[in-house]
């Protein structure tokens, strides 16, 4: 398996397991929307919290140029640990939610 594909797996499992937690409260539903063709990964929720319309992005992944972007990460304990912990090197993984010129002091990837 290279190693696009094996993120793509990676990504899909924890996207996966997470929106397979239930919630506690309100009538709220998990997907997983996953755009093969772009690489796009997302994590939404959709549902009703008492009153209160519950509509959107958890998680926002995408791979791009052989690494992998996070545009959000609304994940408690965050979607880059276990990324790293299953195996992703720090090197290719991109915060995108932080600004070019913070990534350099992450950690991470800068692009």
């Amino acid at each position: 398996m290279d190693k696009l594909e094996s993120y793509r797996d990676i990504i899909e499992q924890i996207l996966r397991e997470h929106a397979a937690i239930p919630f506690s409260y309100g009538e709220i539903t998990q997907s997983v929307i996953i755009d093969a063709a772009r690489n796009h990964f997302l994590l939404f929720n959709e549902g009703w919290q008492n009153q209160h319309r519950v509509h959107g992005n958890v998680v926002h992944v995408e791979i791009r140029t052989g690494k992998i972007w996070i545009h959000y990460d609304g994940i408690e304990d965050g979607i880059t640990h276990k990324l790293v912990a299953m195996g992703v090197p720090k090197e290719d993984i991109v915060l995108a939610f932080h600004a070019p010129e913070i990534r350099q002091y992450t950690g991470y990837a800068l692009a």
